[in-house]
């Protein structure tokens, strides 16, 4: 997950390990900061598996990749060690053609990239331009390597009340809409 300090970087990767928890499956979560200010570029990786995990270094051929700010997509290689078989969200209202990355993203299987704009879902629902819940959702539809519910009772279980139901309805939300995309839901 790519990302500026104070967009929920590092909370996403921890809640999308806790997802993977209830489902039974191990997970880490753990954050790389360049210079650890607001707005700085976050790094932020989640590791899931069916088996105890051992390795304790950086991951470097992603699966998948969930891009916060789509600033980011020319200033730090963002894609590096993403296969052709992965997954890619971005946070964004304009095209891979806009974005400057059509080349790249042309080369997935259908239904494998796609940009949402979850700092709209997240303002209409939280009240801030907070993206991370909102993108876990979308990932989980995009990808359908975690169910909505393990994701929304991470959630509910890490933000308390309100904060937590606002941060679930963007994150359904953002699922829905990806379904709908990809003409799963009408």
């Amino acid at each position: 997950m790519h990302g500026r300090g104070g967009q929920g970087v590092v909370t996403a990767a921890e809640l999308l390990s806790v997802a993977a928890f209830h489902e039974g499956r191990h997970a880490q979560a753990f954050p790389s900061f360049g210079s650890e200010r607001m707005g700085a570029p976050v790094a932020s990786y989640c590791r899931i598996a069916d088996a105890e995990i051992r390795l304790r270094e950086p991951i470097v051929e992603p699966d998948a990749l969930i891009i916060q700010d789509s600033t980011l997509l020319h200033s730090v290689d963002v894609f590096a060690g993403l296969g052709p078989d992965g997954f890619l969200l971005i946070n964004s209202t304009r095209s891979f053609t806009e974005l400057g990355v059509a080349e790249f993203t042309d080369r997935f299987p259908p239904g494998h990239a796609r940009s949402i704009d979850a700092t709209d879902i997240a303002r209409r629902h939280i009240g801030r331009p907070v993206p991370n819940a909102a993108l876990l959702g979308g990932f989980a539809a995009l990808t359908r390597r975690l169910e909505i519910g393990s994701v929304l009772a991470a959630i509910r279980e890490r933000f308390a009340g309100p904060v937590g139901a606002a941060n679930a309805a963007a994150a359904q939300e953002a699922h829905d809409t990806v379904l709908r995309a990809e003409g799963c839901l009408s």
